[in-house]
């Protein structure tokens, strides 16, 4: 087997992001499990386990939008390294928390890496790879994004259950060591001449926006739409967003270059994530409350019943990364949005209890629909943003998936519990009780399928705005390559590797 120095340079990148990707995507959905243990274990109230949610999303709004510069100006091997550390350092003090509030600080520190680790670590793809390798890239690529959160739950609960809660966050050190010190062999380094001064002005008002819009919708599951403490944050945030939007076009380094938005591929393609990125995250958190809550089952169980999700992703992501060159981004994620609204759609006929298989089944069809959204939206939406700009679209897309995020949860949140606290109020005060109970909650749950539905359907319809024309150089049938060269080969101040 050769020495990864022997590598296609290409492929380093690769194992580097994937293994990062993997952890700070696995953790986001492992500690959620373990948090009833938590509250237990050091007597927190619900606002206490709230914050240790909270503290990493708010870390994660402050450094994602700053993450583009910070690569740009530093160096993305530099601040990727840096970002690992972080995080690993902040898993390790997370595991060793000896009270709430240490949890909290310490969540805030693993924030900042994780919050750092996907915006550089793409945008060393999108340099690394040319434009018509990334859809076949993609296939093998998003492959993480996936099976993190459905690996989490099963995780989550076999550590609850067989040893303690601290090897939630214990588990991430072994990748995390690993990536660090592959990456610090392996991946070369890049910074961009044109990264110009820190803009202060930039960072504070998009960690003031990003900060209290995501703080916002974070609440609107437990409290509404019309809670104070929900609706003062999301409109603040607004404000503060059109203010950023304002302020930056002004500047001449932005740190959130939004003029790229002017580029129809990668503005489309941004609008459609909002919509499918919703739809998907908010129905991985409707499902297990379904599962969990209505019918009894454990995090393990209900892990365990979502988990073919990733196993039909996987199934054909290769083929839909083949695919993507001769059909084009339109149709192939207008028709997997369809499909994934369709394929929900049938969550309407569940009930309390409905043969495990069939949800593995449905889950199973779910994964084969998701590589045709997810594998062209990132194959397409940079096909036109230059190398130079690369750092700061990644910036803006990585901050669009966090908060389409964080409003498909707001908004299916809310559908449900909503829905779920009038009726069980109802049937309570009707002195209805049992299975009789769970049956009208159950329309609960189905209205938020539905809604999850309609999101795909409204990210099927926008996506048909998207013009293959204007992503044809990912669309390019790849030429002969010449030789690699050695990972480990030092590279000039501006790297000419990417297309």
């Amino acid at each position: 087997m050769r020495s990864p120095a022997a590598w296609d340079y290409k492929r380093v990148v690769a194992v580097a992001f994937v293994v990062g990707v993997f952890m700070d995507v696995l953790d986001v959905t492992i500690v959620n499990v373990a948090l009833p243990t938590i509250g237990s274990r050091f007597g927190a109230s619900d606002t206490g386990l709230e914050w240790v949610v909270t503290a990493y999303l708010l870390s994660l709004a402050v450094w994602i939008p700053a993450s583009g510069w910070l690569g740009d100006r530093v160096g993305t091997k530099r601040v990727f390294l840096t970002a690992l550390a972080l995080f690993t350092l902040g898993s390790a003090l997370c595991g060793l928390a000896q009270s709430i509030e240490q949890l909290i600080a310490f969540r805030v520190a693993q924030g900042v890496g994780g919050g750092m680790l996907v915006p550089v670590g793409q945008s060393m793809l999108y340099r690394a790879f040319p434009p018509n390798e990334r859809a076949r890239a993609s296939a093998v690529l998003s492959i993480p994004s996936v099976l993190g959160p459905a690996m989490g739950p099963v995780l989550g609960g076999i550590i609850t259950t067989h040893t303690s809660w601290r090897w939630i966050f214990l588990i991430n050190i072994p990748f995390g060591l690993f990536a660090f010190v592959f990456s610090a062999r392996y991946l070369r380094e890049h910074r961009e001449p044109t990264a110009g001064e820190f803009d202060r002005g930039g960072f504070l008002l998009s960690a003031a926006a990003f900060g209290s819009l995501l703080f916002g919708l974070a609440e609107v599951p437990r409290r509404g739409w019309t809670a104070p403490i929900t609706v003062g944050p999301v409109v603040a945030g607004l404000a503060l967003m059109a203010l950023l939007v304002v302020f930056e076009s002004k500047q001449i380094a932005p740190m959130l270059a939004f003029r790229l938005f002017r580029d129809r591929m990668f503005r489309v393609g941004n609008v459609v994530g909002l919509f499918g990125m919703g739809a998907f995250v908010g129905s991985m958190f409707v499902l297990p409350l379904y599962l969990q809550r209505l019918r009894g089952l454990s995090p393990q169980t209900s892990g365990l019943s979502t988990f073919t999700q990733a196993l039909g992703f996987i199934a054909v992501s290769r083929t839909v990364g083949k695919l993507y060159l001769r059909v084009g981004p339109r149709r192939m994620i207008a028709s997997g949005l369809l499909m994934s609204g369709l394929i929900n759609l049938s969550f309407l006929a569940v009930g309390v209890d409905t043969d495990l298989w069939w949800i593995r089944l449905i889950m199973f069809g779910r994964g084969m629909c998701l590589p045709l959204l997810f594998i062209p939206l990132q194959a397409s939406s940079f096909a036109r943003i230059s190398p130079s700009d690369t750092g700061r679209g990644s910036s803006l897309f990585s901050t669009q998936r966090q908060v389409s995020s964080a409003l498909g949860v707001a908004v299916l949140g809310a559908v449900l519990f909503t829905t779920l606290k009038t009726k069980t109020v109802a049937a309570v005060a009707s002195g209805v009780s049992g299975r009789a109970l769970q049956e009208i909650q159950l329309d609960a749950y189905h209205q938020a399928f539905l809604w999850v539905a309609i999101l795909y359907f409204v990210g099927a319809a926008v996506a048909l705005l998207i013009r293959d024309a204007d992503a044809a150089n990912t669309m390019a049938q790849p030429a002969a390559q010449p030789a690699a060269q050695p990972a480990a080969q030092p590279t000039p101040m501006k790297t000419q590797e990417a297309t």
